[in-house]
């Protein structure tokens, strides 16, 4: 995987913080039912500590929304949470193979994905929109993205929902242009700041995180894509750890203390969203 020096100063950083702390888990675990989990005294987590607002490094310390849950989630539980956190790309493999117990980032729940994945209760709702150069006057909605070169992490589910966007041109006589694949949306950002892509797709949520860290840069465009759910994600079958982590979440709704998240790191509360995860892709 490509990395940035940032990220990997970050992951740096992190990982001799750790050792000092003794807070983050860099050893590999195998992915254990709760009774196990409770048995052995810890839970094997994995994050990332690149896709604002949802999980970021701030000060040499992970932070954001997910991070913030992960936190609260740890004062309920009766063992120690270990977190390792590792590129996006090896995150969905390490829960599937057993390595981690389970993923809490922002994970958008598809149908490919449930098949070999539990998801908890829904964090968050999601809606893709393309993010432009705000000096770019070629493009003012989703005919003129026509022909136009998309950046989009590979892997992503944005990446699976592009047909849904492809729908949109057809429907305005357009067409798509070339999708360009990125190992992670700091690189594709980057490259759209410079002229080498058009436009990015991302969620709304993640976009207006960008917009904020770099005022007059960018601009968000059009939705291009029908709303979906982020949840975090365990091995399948894991019946157990599951109801644990839903009854966390759940009660987290009922007191409100996940609103105030949303509302801190979002700018917006997402009270209707269904108790379980639901895919619309």
């Amino acid at each position: 995987m490509t990395y940035t020096r940032r990220r990997l100063l970050g992951h740096a950083a992190l990982a001799s913080a750790a050792v000092a702390a003794g807070g983050l888990s860099v050893r590999p675990a195998s992915a254990a039912t709760l009774d196990e989990i409770k048995k052995r005294g810890f839970m094997s987590v994995a994050t990332e500590d690149d896709y604002e607002p949802f999980e970021y490094v701030k000060d040499g310390k992970p932070t954001g929304y997910d991070q913030e849950l992960l936190e609260a989630f740890k004062k309920k539980v009766p063992f120690e949470v270990r977190q390792d956190i590792i590129p996006w790309t090896g995150i969905l493999p390490g829960v599937s193979t057993g390595k981690y117990d389970a993923a809490v980032t922002a994970v958008l729940v598809t149908a490919e994905r449930m098949k070999t994945l539990d998801f908890v209760s829904p964090v968050a709702q999601s809606v893709d929109f393309y993010l432009k150069r705000a000096n770019d006057k070629s493009i003012n909605s989703i005919k003129d993205l026509s022909g136009k070169s998309i950046g989009v992490e590979a892997g992503s589910a944005m990446m699976k929902m592009l047909p849904q966007l492809e729908e949109m041109l057809k429907a305005s006589g357009g067409s798509m242009g070339k999708v360009v694949p990125y190992q992670g949306y700091p690189e594709a950002y980057q490259d759209l700041a410079l002229g080498r892509l058009d436009v990015v797709v991302n969620t709304e949520l993640s976009l207006k995180s960008v917009l904020a860290t770099k005022p007059g840069v960018f601009e968000i465009g059009q939705a291009v894509s029908k709303p979906t759910y982020i949840a975090w994600a365990l091995k399948k079958g894991n019946d157990d750890l599951l109801k644990l982590f839903n009854d966390f979440l759940l009660g987290a709704r009922k007191d409100g203390s996940m609103y105030a998240l949303q509302k801190k790191y979002f700018g917006m509360t997402f009270e209707s969203m269904p108790e379980a995860p639901v895919a619309n892709v």
